[in-house]
């Protein structure tokens, strides 16, 4: 296989079905795609190889993408994972949860890949984010990505504001942490002069801000249309915040009803972000459909037992699996940690694997999601992840008998390990100065 010429050929592909757009859904061609993909990277990536070897699947031996293996997440912690050669890497994110400087942890890519994934994502954003705008005033509770390169959630922030932003943009953190003051005449202005804002970053920057309008007894009624837009998930540092209360102090303070307070779920492992279609649902009159995250055309997501590995019922909570073409360069099938269940139309995402210790646990989450658990997931939770490390991601409060460690919000490094980007770290400086 000429590994150069079959990476631009594959790439062409990928292209060409984004550029059919989102409702161009078409299992024959994906399976073939996907297949063809995952004999590229059988050659081409040496780490993901073995793992195919261990396991006994090689190219040819399959014949739909659900059989290909799926590399677990905790790998690009602990080894290099790449489909081209990290030298000659255009650009490299940090996985989620770590601050690790090192070749491990870190996500690379080339260009002709990450146009794919930048491509694919605004037609994702556009629809689920922004169906009533061009541009937006954007209000970022996140560094600008100047100032944590590698941040997967910064990069994605930069293209969005490059794509969706206008002039009047601004972000409100820095070395000096959430700059409250300056948000709060944003918000402020934004009342005054009836122009819908969206504000967006990290949950926690938003449980901050919602503390301080708490305090000072402040509160703002945002122009009709404005967006909140944000990811993370968020417990700990600053205090506990349900998926529910998040949607209730975000009507309660800034006048924000929760069909426009819409939830994103990226990764630096995975090239496509998966957003709420809520907002989209509650244009179209679909008011009584949950909420939920649907795969693009270019992907595919399955819920898997924490034990089995094997595909599980509408409703059942289990390991969140993603198959998306559009990481050429690095492995197609990704096991996430994140705990989820599939729904009618797509999935949703409520905590994280690596959290859940007992059956006690994992019936809690069920509990609280209003699912149910099978046999198979009520099975040792450890067996899925046996190197897994405390380090939540979205925990809507469900992880209860967990510490607070989220990966893109909540107090970095402050338990002495890499748990975090560097996000939780500039906003625990709010105030110290």
């Amino acid at each position: 296989m000429d590994i150069e010429k079959t990476a631009a050929e594959l790439d062409q592909r990928v292209s060409a079905m984004i550029d059919r757009g989102l409702e161009a859904h078409d299992d024959q061609a994906f399976n073939a795609l996907a297949l063809d993909m995952f004999a590229y990277q059988y050659e081409a990536n040496e780490f993901y190889h073995q793992l195919c070897d261990r396991v006994g699947v090689k190219p040819g031996s399959i014949s739909r993408w659900e059989e290909i293996p799926a590399l677990p997440t905790r790998a690009f912690k602990e080894s290099v994972v790449a489909s081209i050669a990290p030298e000659n890497s255009d650009f490299a994110l940090m996985t989620s949860g770590t601050s690790d400087p090192n070749l491990r942890s870190k996500v690379f890519q080339d260009k002709s890949s990450l146009a794919n994934i930048i491509k694919a994502n605004n037609l994702i954003t556009k629809k689920y984010c922004f169906p009533e705008f061009e541009k937006m005033t954007l209000g970022l509770l996140i560094p600008p990505p100047t100032m944590v390169p590698g941040m997967a959630m910064a990069f994605g922030m930069g293209f969005l504001l490059k794509s969706f932003g206008n002039e009047q943009s601004r972000y409100f953190i820095s070395e000096k942490g959430l700059d409250i003051e300056g948000l709060c005449a944003f918000l402020k202005d934004a009342v005054d002069t009836q122009q819908p804002i969206c504000l967006t970053g990290a949950t926690s920057g938003f449980v901050m801000l919602f503390n301080h309008l708490r305090e000072i007894g402040g509160k703002y009624e945002l122009p009709k249309g404005s967006l909140i837009l944000d990811g993370g998930g968020y417990q700990g540092t600053f205090g506990n915040c349900s998926r529910e209360d998040f949607y209730r102090l975000c009507n309660e303070f800034l006048g924000v009803q929760e069909h426009h307070c819409i939830n994103g779920l990226g990764m630096a492992e995975c090239g496509t972000n998966y957003i709420d279609c809520v907002l989209s649902d509650y244009l179209a009159g679909r008011s009584d459909r949950e909420r939920q995250k649907i795969s693009p055309p270019w992907a595919r997501t399955i819920v898997v037992g924490m034990r089995t590995g094997k595909p599980l019922p509408v409703g059942e909570i289990g390991l969140i699996r993603h198959i998306d073409i559009t990481n050429r360069a690095t492995v197609v099938a990704i096991q996430t940690e994140n705990l989820g269940y599939q729904t009618q139309d797509g999935f949703e995402i409520i905590g994280r694997a690596d959290q859940v210790t007992s059956v006690k646990d994992i019936a809690f989450v069920a509990g609280r999601a209003g699912k149910t658990v099978s046999q198979q997931a009520q099975a040792t939770p450890g067996a899925a992840m046996p190197h897994s490390h405390a380090c939540s991601t979205v925990t809507d409060q469900v992880l209860a008998h967990s510490h607070a460690c989220s990966t893109v919000t909540d107090q970095v490094l402050a338990h002495s390990h890499a748990c975090s980007t560097v996000t939780d770290q500039i906003l625990a400086k709010t105030g110290s100065e």
